[in-house]
């Protein structure tokens, strides 16, 4: 779907730009959630953001935190092979109950089960770490949607500005983004 407005290849922050009365809160959301205290790390949060969008096949996202999970410290290695096999990749085992989680939240949320939030918790984790990888997982299918159904896509000369704009990580990186946009 194309939105004429945004013109033929709209980028993210077109589409902030154009509708900025929600983008304030969204961008507040993903600092607290990305960057707030958590028992999961920075890196492990960017990098369920980019596996939940390379399920979704969202290019855009995918791209832009798998960036941003590696400016983190994830190795680049870890990305596909995390898709095609969260039990081969090259993940802690800890982590591993949390990628089969958050693969059946966003593939088919009415089959998560209680003993796979129990398998997270047999792993060593909080219903914190369970609750922020949750919400990752959800933040990540929503803004997927409101990345594809918006028209935006992925292209080289966008990684590139991705990359530039990604190589520190900072606890209002999101809300940045948006000062950058004049949404305040």
């Amino acid at each position: 779907m194309r939105i004429p407005t945004l013109g033929v290849s709209p980028h993210l922050a077109d589409v902030f730009k154009a509708f900025p009365e929600t983008v304030r809160p969204l961008l507040e959301y993903h600092d607290l959630l990305l960057r707030g205290p958590s028992p999961l790390s920075v890196a492990e949060r960017e990098l369920i953001a980019a596996y939940v969008s390379g399920l979704n096949a969202c290019d855009f996202c995918y791209g832009a935190h798998q960036i941003i999970a590696e400016a983190a410290g994830v190795d680049a290695v870890v990305f596909q092979q995390l898709l095609q096999n969260i039990d081969t990749a090259p993940v802690s085992d800890a982590l591993k109950p949390i990628f089969h989680y958050v693969r059946t939240l966003t593939l088919s949320p009415a089959r998560a089960t209680d003993a796979q939030a129990q398998a997270i918790r047999d792993a060593g984790w909080d219903d914190r770490a369970i609750h922020d990888a949750v919400a990752v997982c959800g933040l990540f299918n929503f803004m997927n949607r409101l990345v594809e159904g918006m028209g935006v896509e992925s292209s080289e000369a966008v990684r590139n500005d991705q990359k530039q704009r990604n190589r520190t990580i900072s606890s209002t990186q999101y809300r940045d983004f948006g000062k950058m946009l004049g949404i305040e």
